[in-house]
């Protein structure tokens, strides 16, 4: 089922607007729920668990895939923003970002990247692999967890960059969506998700 945004819909403004984030989980995001649920119906995959139908997605349909990507990754999504987000990171997640990855600003180039230069429709990522951090994009509703896609790893931060997701507001201009995902980052939410993942 879809699960409740953790905020309002208009939260989140002035980065994302309350309409785009009416219509992004309303009704995209249903969607994904609604497709997902008829392509297992009846099938072995009913009853399933959502990691597992998304870690085996090499070796299921495509509506599968697809819907159980779509529905996961969006229910990261949403969590990773808060209307409080923004700023820095800090204690082990942002040592590990440092270790791994340089430094603050040396993630947020390498991520912004991962996210403009993702072609078509797609989601960037910061994963663990190995207890080490890693950023990397995939296409469509793919993610990290799926064999074979992205860094590989545990995602603890995903960008929605699909059209459905700025384009009311921000139109083409994707960099700059992006440059406000990074004043909604929950960082407390990605450093639990850290923790759990190394």
């Amino acid at each position: 089922t879809l699960p409740a945004l953790p905020y309002a819909h208009e939260a989140l403004e002035p980065h994302f607007d309350t309409l785009t984030m009416q219509i992004h989980h309303g009704k995209h995001h249903q969607a994904y729920v609604d497709n997902l649920n008829k392509a297992v119906a009846g099938t072995p995959n009913e009853g399933k668990s959502l990691d597992e139908l998304v870690k085996a997605a090499g070796s299921i349909s495509p509506a599968v895939r697809n819907n159980g990507g779509g529905f996961y990754n969006h229910n990261l999504f949403w969590t990773v923003m808060s209307p409080n987000g923004g700023g820095l990171p800090t204690g082990d997640l942002l040592a590990a970002i440092e270790r791994d990855l340089g430094s603050f600003d040396e993630f947020k180039t390498a991520f912004a990247k991962a996210g403009v230069t993702q072609f078509g429709s797609g989601w960037a990522w910061l994963c663990v692999k190995d207890g080490k951090l890693e950023v990397c994009g995939t296409p469509n509703q793919d993610n990290t967890l799926m064999p074979g896609v992205g860094c590989g790893g545990t995602p603890i931060l995903g960008m929605d960059v699909w059209e459905h997701a700025y384009y009311l507001h921000y139109q083409n201009r994707r960099p700059d969506y992006i440059e406000a995902f990074f004043n909604v980052i929950n960082w407390d939410e990605v450093a639990r998700r850290y923790a759990e993942a190394k």
